[in-house]
């Protein structure tokens, strides 16, 4: 691996660490998402950002070094938005995730420390055409979906998919099953599924792996990307796929595309919510009656009572290992697995 540059985790299925490219500035109007670019570190932003590498790892940085990233979209509703599209004549961008994420700010809540501004140099370059993620795909195979799902959805970012989902991934390997995990939507980092490799997640796979730095874009594109999904996770024959759904489906991130190209293998809901009203609401926008509802929303039995009393769903805070006997029942009943080991 070259070190000149810092090769950040939109990198990975990429071979730019390894083999020589060339850097060519280009005009704005041949940029577009997907787009690996070199920048330079102007403004760390905060003396703890760090950059996400290749690996998951986590590297700090310091000012005046130079970044391998992606042009993509952001839009957070608890952090920041920004997006490319933004940029000024100047040049100047701003890394919007650690996971090498890269556009203009637009907005940004008051809560998160100033992000790190850097300074467009270059568009990587080989035999005089643009590199970008596209070009790294693999071939697949068109195979039916037939993989039974358990799908994790929230009613916005940070409010507990992840850490549901390696609960019950745990829980499936625990009991001697083959487990594929998945995020279809959300913004570009490795450390989601990264985690459900840790408790042993047979294969993970994520809009990364099918050319997409986010999942914000048109439509059309997004319900190809979701289909070369599919096939690589279809691809595993695992028993059960551990599949999440990045921030909401009410964010542009095309969740909802997302929970309708795999509605018919859905055979369990997990939500997990921040608020118990906002359950309502997700229920009723998007035709899903959740087997369970967890995350921050169930922290309390005043938010565990008030979700079931307006919503009729079961409310769990599975983090809590007294309420695991009763999510093994209902995973074992929606799965037809024995999981009570």
């Amino acid at each position: 691996m070259k070190y000149k540059y810092i090769y950040t985790g939109l990198t990975r299925i990429s071979d730019l660490a390894d083999k020589k490219f060339e850097v060519l500035k280009i005009d704005k109007s041949f940029w577009d998402t997907g787009d690996y670019v070199i920048c330079k570190i102007i403004t760390k932003g905060s003396d703890t950002f760090k950059l996400e590498l290749p690996n998951g790892r986590m590297r700090g940085v310091m000012g005046g070094e130079s970044l391998v990233g992606v042009l993509g979209e952001r839009h957070a509703t608890l952090e920041a938005t920004g997006t490319w599209k933004a940029a000024k004549p100047d040049g100047m961008l701003h890394v919007l995730t650690a996971g090498g994420l890269l556009g203009k700010l637009t907005s940004k809540s008051i809560y998160i420390h100033e992000l790190t501004e850097i300074q467009y140099i270059g568009h990587a370059f080989r035999s005089e055409k643009k590199i970008t993620m596209d070009d790294f795909l693999k071939p697949v195979k068109q195979i039916e979906f037939k993989t039974p799902v358990v799908l994790f959805v929230g009613t916005s970012m940070s409010a507990g998919k992840t850490t549901s989902a390696r609960i019950v991934t745990n829980i499936f390997k625990m009991a001697g099953l083959k487990v594929v995990g998945a995020k279809l939507t959300g913004a570009g980092r490795y450390k989601d599924i990264l985690a459900l490799k840790d408790v042993g997640a047979d294969a993970v796979f994520d809009f990364v792996d099918a050319g997409l730095p986010s999942s914000i874009c048109p439509r059309d594109v997004y319900l190809e990307k979701v289909n070369y999904m599919k096939n690589l996770i279809s691809s595993v024959d695992a028993d059960v796929a551990v599949i999440e759904i990045g921030a909401s489906p009410l964010e542009p991130y095309n969740g909802d595309l997302a929970i309708e190209a795999i509605r018919e293998q859905i055979k369990c809901i997990i939500l997990s919510a921040s608020d118990p009203y906002a359950v309502f609401g997700l229920m009723k926008a998007f035709d899903i009656v959740p087997n369970v509802v967890t995350g921050v929303s169930t922290n309390t039995l005043g938010g565990r009572e008030l979700v079931e009393k307006l919503c009729g769903v079961v409310a769990l805070n599975l983090i809590d290992p007294k309420t695991t006997p009763m999510l093994k029942n209902i995973l074992s009943k929606s799965f037809g697995f024995d999981l009570k080991f």
